[in-house]
């Protein structure tokens, strides 16, 4: 199943469109499913909820990073969409907490622990900012395989602010964990 839609994002040529980044994650069922049922019903309510047309990377099955031993797999992907006229990050954000609420997330656990669902927000255009709710971009998402090859797929010529690489020159360096496409 393939959630591909063409648009144009901050690119080496182009930084007049800048792009919304989201990741999505799980790896444990949610009541919308397994893992792969329940980051597609995701991408779907996101779609909902942002009314704009989405950016979809394919679905990507990783190894867990800094989980506990015997933690199951990942599904992950990366949707993105234009920086909206109106609307903050913040607000954003809380709509992604929200939503995995929904999905039956429990933030009381562990660090890295599992998840039924996990929304990240990687990047809102060239914003650069820390506060105790979010810093942007994501500061870790420059290192991870499971962001970075999704969001190759969508918009390799994106540079994250911060960085002075594109996202497929990043994953280019990252080493193989492993990913894999499901879809």
């Amino acid at each position: 199943m393939s959630f591909r839609n063409p648009i144009i994002g901050n690119s080496r040529d182009d930084s007049a469109n800048p792009l919304v980044v989201i990741s999505l994650g799980s790896n444990l069922p949610s009541d919308r499913g397994d893992p792969i049922a329940t980051v597609v019903s995701a991408i779907t309510e996101l779609g909902l909820l942002f009314q704009t047309t989405l950016k979809v990377s394919a679905l990507w099955k990783t190894v867990p990073l800094d989980c506990p031993p015997g933690t199951p797999d990942f599904v992950n992907a990366v949707i993105s969409f234009p920086v909206p006229e109106t609307g903050c990050p913040e607000a954003v954000l809380e709509q992604l907490q929200r939503l995995e609420n929904n999905y039956g997330r429990n933030r009381r656990l562990l660090q890295n622990a599992s998840r039924t669902l996990d929304l990240d927000l990687i990047s809102w255009g060239n914003q650069v900012s820390v506060s105790a709710e979010l810093t942007l971009p994501h500061p870790r998402a420059h290192l991870r395989g499971f962001v970075l090859r999704p969001l190759a797929e969508i918009a390799p010529d994106l540079i994250l602010p911060g960085q002075t690489q594109a996202v497929d020159e990043l994953a280019a360096q990252l080493p193989d964990l492993n990913e894999t496409i499901i879809n």
